[in-house]
C-alpha cells in the first residue's frame, strides 16, 4: 500500500535550476526571459540544467515580471469552414516555432457583442496581439471601433482594413477564368460562396475582371453556401445555363458538382470543365483530379505572427498579398 499522506514531491524551481547550473537566481531569470546579455555558453548551461531536472516555466508568473505572456490571441469564426481552420492550425505552428503559444476564442459569425466579448477574454489572458480570421465585412466594422492596446491583424478578410493580411483572392479568380479561357472555353459560369463572405466576393470579382480583359461574355453566377452540397444541387442551373466550364470558388462546391454531374449523365471535363479554389488535400484524389487554385496558408500565418511580435523582422513586403497558384490536373480540358 502507498501511503495517501506523503507529501507531493517539490516542483522544480528557478533556485535549483540555477544551483544545477552554477549560475546566479537572476542570470536563470534573464534566460527565461531572453535577455540579449547572457553569454551564449551560460545560456546553455541553464537550458540544459531545465531540461535535466524537468524545470516548467510558469508563464502566468513570468508575465507578471515582464509584461510579456509570449501569447498570441485567436479569434475566429467560421471556424469549421476549411481555410479558417486551416489557417488556425497554421498560426499555432508558426507561433510556436517563434516561441508562443496560442489562445483562442469563438464568435458567431457577425455577431458584434460575441465579436467584443471575445477580444476582451483575449485581452484578459494577457496576450500580445490578436489575430482575428475575420470572413465577414460585420467583423471588420466592429474591429474597427474596438479601442484595444495590443496590436490586431485580419485573415480572411480579402485585404480589406488596414490590418488585413490576405492571399489575393481577385488574383485567384483571375486565374481560375484564365486557365479555362486558356483551353478554349468561352461560356464560363461561376459558382459563388455565399454573398456575405469577403473571399467569395473578391473571388466573383475576379471572376467579372477576367472575362472582361479577354472580351468574353459575362457569365452567370450560380450562390451556392460552400459545401458539397450546394455544388450538387447547382447542376440544373449549370446544365440551363448552356456553359461548357465551371469556376467553382472552393473545392468542395467542386467536388459537389462533379458528382452531381456524373448522375446526370454528363462527364467532366468531357462535357463540362471544373476549377476549384483552396486545394484541399483531398483535391488530388477526387474524379476526377481535381484542377484548383492554391492558397499558401503556412506562409499567410507566418506573416501574420510576424506582423505581431516579430518587431524588426516585420516588413512592409508581408503587407502585400499573397500570390496564388494554379494547380492543374485532370478536371479541365478543352471543350468538345
Amino acid at each position: 500500500m502507498t501511503d495517501s499522506t506523503a507529501p507531493s514531491p517539490r516542483a522544480v524551481g528557478v533556485r535549483d535550476v540555477a544551483a544545477r547550473a552554477g549560475v546566479s537566481r537572476q542570470t536563470v531569470s534573464r534566460v527565461l526571459n531572453d535577455h540579449p546579455e547572457v553569454a551564449a555558453l551560460t545560456r546553455e548551461r541553464v537550458l540544459r540544467a531545465m531540461d535535466e531536472l524537468g524545470y516548467r516555466m510558469n508563464n502566468a508568473a513570468r508575465a507578471l515580471g515582464t509584461r510579456r505572456s509570449r501569447t498570441i490571441g485567436v479569434l475566429a469564426s467560421d471556424a469549421l469552414q476549411y481555410g479558417p481552420s486551416r489557417s488556425i492550425a497554421a498560426i499555432e505552428a508558426s507561433a510556436r516555432a517563434a516561441g508562443y503559444w496560442v489562445s483562442a476564442a469563438f464568435a458567431e459569425a457577425g455577431n458584434a457583442q460575441a465579436v467584443v466579448s471575445g477580444a476582451s477574454h483575449l485581452i484578459a489572458q494577457g496576450v500580445e496581439g490578436i489575430v482575428v480570421v475575420a470572413p465577414h465585412a460585420r467583423t471588420l466594422e466592429v474591429l474597427d471601433a474596438l479601442r484595444v492596446d495590443v496590436p490586431i491583424v485580419t485573415l480572411h478578410s480579402a485585404g480589406r482594413g488596414s490590418r488585413g493580411l490576405s492571399v489575393d483572392q481577385v488574383a485567384g479568380g483571375r486565374l481560375a477564368v484564365a486557365a479555362l479561357a486558356d483551353a478554349g472555353h468561352t461560356r464560363i459560369a461561376h459558382l459563388a460562396g455565399p454573398a456575405d463572405w469577403l473571399e467569395a466576393e473578391s473571388r466573383a470579382d475576379g471572376f467579372a475582371a477576367e472575362l472582361a480583359a479577354r472580351g468574353l461574355p459575362a457569365g452567370p453566377v450560380i450562390e451556392g453556401d460552400w459545401s458539397a452540397a450546394s455544388g450538387h444541387a447547382a447542376v440544373g442551373a449549370v446544365r440551363a445555363a448552356g456553359v461548357t466550364a465551371v469556376f467553382a470558388a472552393n473545392d468542395q462546391m467542386a467536388l459537389g458538382l462533379l458528382g452531381g454531374l456524373h448522375e446526370a449523365g454528363l462527364s467532366a471535363p468531357g462535357d463540362i470543365s471544373v476549377i476549384g479554389f483552396d486545394d484541399v488535400p483531398d483535391s488530388a484524389y477526387y474524379w476526377p483530379r481535381l484542377t484548383t487554385i492554391r492558397q499558401d496558408f503556412d506562409e499567410l500565418a507566418r506573416r501574420a505572427v510576424v506582423a505581431l511580435v516579430g518587431g524588426a523582422d516585420a516588413a512592409a513586403s508581408d503587407l502585400v498579398p499573397v500570390a496564388p497558384e494554379l494547380v492543374p490536373r485532370d478536371s479541365v480540358a478543352a471543350p468538345r
